[in-house]
């Protein structure tokens, strides 16, 4: 029987008033294993309502009695991680080794969260002028929401609800219909916890929760990830309501290869950047710049590398892709494909199109793709096409590979692989991109940077993650007072 998915609001698991749902599938599957409510506006009002009420206590709490459930919350988070990852996978689609590896570099922003104390501290001046001090303070903002993705249902809210909680806020989440249960086991941890109600709650949807997220005057600060022109409608609402607003967009991230790289080590972690999670993230490498002598053996290499890998269901211990998470999103890869080929913008070398598994007939399956010589000037050249294909092109120097790096709207990461410091440095200082990596195939930071992104792949100011978390999550207040010895009481 498929499982319905709640709300969590108030401190209690409430279904919605609509009629509206939507199925929740196992990707591998094809197969549907939960449906979803959709909330209506006036209940998604009701958790706003019912967090401002529970801010107003919320952020009396003295922080270092705030991070003791973030403690608690770690612990249900490790102790659980076998049937969170198991759930990922199932909603998902990734193997249960990414699924794993997805919820460790969650669990670390909750640890660095823990260090809330030190990192949202203030400073002071004595004697700013005779008599007088001024001092700066963080406060927390009140009600703060986050809109996260399919891709990493785990992890993404995990780079903002720690840092809003520690720092005082009152926190909701919407998480994408398509991967609904993941919030679910994290919401029972976080109940096990022993948060008081109405500090973190949970509300599930689509458009309509999101523009009542967007609209609601409790709610003062947003943090989404998804595609750009999602991110630009909800940076453009948001702070048109007066809110703040975090929003990671799309990416087309190319990696710079150059011919003195150790091309055994760099096809190994080009192939698990490009192909792991079935290419649906934001830092996948999509496009490989050889450069020189570099073409002709990584190209060899690279095809044989996406030819054998081995796709299935992710519960599978030889699995080592799994499926696309719908079938709307294989039809929509396998067009793209279909596209470049067709206007001679790219050659097919690896075609992953019209495959399937062994006894998961049912299942989104696109297969690693290697597609050659694409323009880079075409329309394929510049979609993020958010699935298993690697798109190859060739450069005669670096300072050409720079420039088809530099040539795009995105700016989410660049890579480059070389045993060349000169090389390394140029990149690092040239490459328009907020992650970079040397010798990195998933420039992913740790918790305890900002999870950065330039151009059309963010919009704000402030990133995910570490210190950024915590400056968004909190505001300045400066107190500037004189207490003069004539107006103390003598004893």
């Amino acid at each position: 029987m498929a499982q319905r998915i709640l709300n969590f609001v108030g401190g209690a698991w409430t279904d919605s008033s609509a009629e509206v749902k939507q199925n929740v599938s196992n990707p591998a599957l094809g197969k549907v294993i939960g449906e979803v409510v959709m909330t209506p506006q006036e209940q998604v009002a009701r958790a706003a309502e019912t967090g401002h009420k529970a801010y107003q206590e919320w952020r009396k709490v003295p922080v270092t009695d705030r991070i003791q459930y973030l403690f608690k919350f770690k612990q249900l988070l490790e102790a659980n991680i076998d049937e969170i990852a198991k759930t990922i996978t199932n909603e998902a689609g990734k193997t249960y080794k990414e699924s794993v590896a997805e919820m460790r570099r969650g669990i670390e922003n909750v640890e660095v969260a823990i260090g809330t104390p030190i990192l949202m501290q203030g400073y002071n001046n004595e004697d700013i002028a005779s008599g007088i001090d001024e001092h700066m303070f963080r406060q927390p903002l009140g009600v703060v929401a986050a809109i996260t993705p399919f891709n990493f249902p785990g992890m993404i809210p995990l780079w903002f609800m720690p840092y809003a909680l520690a720092t005082g806020n009152c926190f909701i989440l919407k998480p994408s219909e398509k991967v609904p249960m993941t919030s679910v086991k994290m919401f029972e941890l976080l109940e096990q916890a022993g948060f008081p109600k109405g500090v973190v709650q949970l509300v599930n949807g689509g458009k309509e929760v999101v523009d009542a997220i967007l609209d609601h005057p409790y709610i003062k600060a947003i943090s989404f990830v998804g595609s750009t022109p999602v991110a630009k409608y909800i940076y453009s609402r948001a702070t048109a309501n007066g809110k703040r607003a975090q929003c990671q967009g799309g990416a087309k991230n190319p990696v710079v290869i150059m011919p003195d790289a150790d091309m055994d080590t760099t096809t190994r972690i080009m192939a698990d950047s490009a192909f792991g999670c079935a290419g649906q993230r934001c830092l996948a490498a999509s496009v490989a710049i050889t450069v020189g002598e570099a073409r002709n053996v990584f190209t060899e290499q690279i095809a044989d590398a996406a030819a054998s890998r081995v796709v299935g269901y992710g519960l599978d211990e030889k699995a080592q892709m799994g499926p696309v998470i719908d079938a709307r999103s294989k039809s929509r890869i396998e067009q793209i494909i279909a596209d470049g080929e067709k206007s001679g913008n790219a050659n097919v070398l690896v075609d992953g199109r019209g495959k399937s598994v062994s006894g998961y007939d049912d299942g989104y399956w696109v297969f690693p793709t290697i597609l050659e010589n694409v323009n880079p000037e075409s329309e394929l050249a510049r979609t993020e096409i958010f699935g298993p294909v690697l798109s190859l092109m060739h450069a005669n120097t670096i300072e050409d590979a720079i420039q088809l790096v530099n040539n795009r709207a995105y700016g989410n990461m660049a890579c480059i692989f070389t045993t060349s410091g000169y090389y390394a440095r140029k990149f690092r200082n040239e490459a328009d991109a907020g992650n970079v990596g040397v010798n990195i195939g998933v420039a992913a930071p740790m918790a305890f940077f900002p999870f950065s992104g330039w151009n059309e792949s963010f919009f704000g100011d402030l990133h995910g993650q570490g210190r950024h978390g915590i400056e968004f999550f909190t505001q300045t207040k400066v107190v500037v007072e004189r207490w003069p010895q004539e107006w103390s009481r003598q004893f």
